[in-house]
């Protein structure tokens, strides 16, 4: 089926303040047009969440044009031509159409124009290089519908230039392969990701790691790591999956699917890399991911295997001791890896069943509370200390292995038995 030439069908391109803003950068000769991911995604079928409009106004043309409606403009990117406009509290970003005349592979120097075509060539894939204007018409300056029908991710122009403009788009390659790909990605474009790889380097961490929370959380990145992987890109940036393989994933993806899990690009993560709680630290500190996610994934690392044969009174006293969300993650990856093996193994399929098992108790599992406090211990006369804190300690654990049954007198009774002795 031929991709439409035309969105006029979307309800996000009716939106009065949407087409007001588009009437008034469009008005006295300049043009403006929709681009980019909207109209990629429209045309897929696919939620449409950003709007981005390009236009032949200078951006001081800009906030003028648009203050002047009533709207307020942020000069966010202004040097590079960019201004958000917020009108009736949805912001858009409206950028002039522009020319990269000086890149670094990480910055580029920009020369404002009027050329639909320069500017459309100008981006990286050409599947985001169509337009649409107002009346929902498709421009496509570059290839983008052929490609986009096909689901071919293709460069705009030489693969090695635009790399070279911006060495993340090696990852973004991947990234828009895994969300928009079919197939195998065109070969030119993975010979110039694998050829240039090393200019991965020059890029900040951070957005490194951007790029990969969101190939990680395409419905199936199967296919986008295993290509990474063959060009040397994915052992490039993460290099803990080098000898550890990426086969898990797939087992990961077809549980989340048939388990209704929600697509958890860390869990994604810890299904490449090897449960090592000091490479998992390293990893943390080298990508300068969130506390919480390198928490999370030191936490996964250190928590030790659990038996799909092991008792709920057997896992409670772990959890109690651990952590939820390691055993949880840790719980999930064995299921996904049984139910792939349960296919031709019966015992497997056991296995299977043994984790979904724990794993429904895990998640519903409340930490309960130990009955006893120092004060408790204080009152029968013990002195505060190492002594006092010790006797909890050992209360504690004795609670514990009771199956956390005994109530607070009955531990009580055991802290006059420790005073006595």
């Amino acid at each position: 089926m031929t991709k439409p030439t035309s969105i006029a069908s979307a309800s996000w391109l009716k939106d009065e303040s949407l087409q007001r803003l588009l009437g008034v950068l469009s008005a006295s000769g300049e043009e403006s047009r929709l681009a980019g991911g909207a109209v990629r995604n429209t045309l897929l079928g696919q939620p449409v969440s950003d709007i981005d409009i390009a236009t032949t106004n200078h951006p001081d043309e800009t906030v003028r044009r648009v203050e002047a409606a009533g709207f307020k403009a942020v000069p966010t990117g202004a040097e590079h031509g960019t201004i958000t406009v917020i009108a009736h509290g949805k912001p858009y970003e409206v950028t002039t159409l522009r020319a990269d005349i000086e890149t670094d592979g990480r910055r580029a120097k920009v020369l404002f124009g009027r050329d639909w075509k320069r500017d459309a060539e100008r981006r990286d894939f050409t599947i985001n290089g169509l337009y649409a204007e107002a009346d929902g018409t498709v421009v496509d300056l570059v290839g983008g519908l052929a490609d986009l029908e096909s689901r071919t991710l293709r460069f705009i122009g030489d693969p090695e230039i635009r790399i070279r403009e911006d060495y993340l788009r090696i990852l973004r390659f991947f990234r828009f392969f895994a969300w928009y790909g079919s197939g195998r990605p065109d070969a030119e474009g993975l010979k110039a990701c694998a050829r240039l790889k090393d200019g991965l380097d020059q890029l900040s961490v951070e957005r490194v790691w951007t790029e990969l929370k969101k190939l990680l959380s395409a419905p199936d990145p199967a296919r986008a790591l295993l290509w990474m992987r063959q060009a040397g890109v994915l052992t490039k940036v993460l290099p803990e999956s080098e000898k550890w393989g990426i086969d898990a994933i797939h087992g990961l993806v077809k549980a989340e699917k048939d388990l209704g899990w929600q697509s958890d690009p860390l869990l994604r993560l810890e299904a490449i890399v090897p449960p090592d709680d000091m490479r998992m630290m390293a990893l943390g500190e080298r990508l300068r991911l969130s506390n919480a996610a390198a928490e999370r994934l030191c936490d996964w690392a250190s928590t030790e295997a659990v038996s799909p044969s092991a008792s709920e009174a057997e896992l409670a006293k772990k959890l109690y001791n651990g952590k939820k969300q390691g055993f949880i993650d840790r719980l999930r990856l064995s299921l996904a890896s049984a139910r792939t093996k349960a296919v031709e193994d019966n015992q497997a399929l056991v296995e299977a069943g043994g984790y979904s098992r724990l794993l429904a108790y895990t998640e519903k599992w409340r930490r309960p509370e130990f009955p006893l406090r120092g004060t408790d211990l204080a009152e029968l006369g013990m002195k505060q200390g190492k002594e006092l804190g010790g006797a909890l300690k050992k209360l504690e654990t004795i609670w514990v292995e009771s199956g956390f049954m005994l109530d607070r007198s009955a531990l009580l009774e055991r802290a006059a038995e420790i005073l006595k002795n």
